[in-house]
């Protein structure tokens, strides 16, 4: 749509603009961006920058080219030790792994050092005998120190619900056309 511009900004931040590849906060303004909320200026205030930027909440990354991936919900967000770690990229690495036949990443407990401890609930493969620290190891080996699963708990079945898998592991690209 012309006249229509989106960027990627820090998520504490969203003066911040971000480079292409970092991960941030989805943000837009155009003609079709609305004003605000009717009679709820809290809500507007939290939503619309004072510059007319609209944030998304949802947490993705800009290409060079300009294409959006987003990766993840803001409040999905995992908050440990100050980063803010996406469930969603996490779910999708463990379901690359060809013992796992699913596996999730939630909030676990609050901890007052850590901010919330992550963990992951795996259904295992018909026959797998992957152990918790190989599923740790193998996401250490794929994610930045701060993404690391902490916790592993095995489950007979899915936590999820075929909606929540759908919306969570997706990865969708859209780009504006000038």
């Amino acid at each position: 749509m012309g006249d229509t511009e989106e960027k990627i900004v820090d998520t504490e931040d969203p003066t911040k603009e971000l480079k292409p590849g970092d991960i941030g906060e989805l943000v837009v303004r155009g003609p079709q961006v609305m004003k605000g909320y009717l009679n709820n200026p809290e809500t507007t205030e939290e939503t619309i920058t004072s510059d007319g930027w609209f944030l998304y909440w949802d947490i993705g990354k800009m290409d060079e080219e300009g294409y959006v991936w987003i990766l993840d919900r803001k409040k999905e967000l995992i908050k440990y030790k100050g980063f803010q770690v996406p469930p969603a990229e996490l779910e999708g690495l463990l379901i690359e792994h060809p013992e796992i036949s699913d596996g999730s990443r939630k909030r676990e407990k609050p901890d007052k050092e850590s901010g919330e401890i992550p963990k992951a609930f795996v259904v295992k493969s018909v026959g797998s005998n992957i152990s918790e620290n190989e599923i740790m190891s193998f996401v250490s080996s794929k994610v930045s120190t701060f993404k690391h699963v902490r916790e592993v708990e095995f489950v007979e079945r899915s936590l999820r619900t075929r909606l929540v898998r759908s919306s969570k592991t997706a990865k969708r690209s859209t780009r504006v056309i000038d």
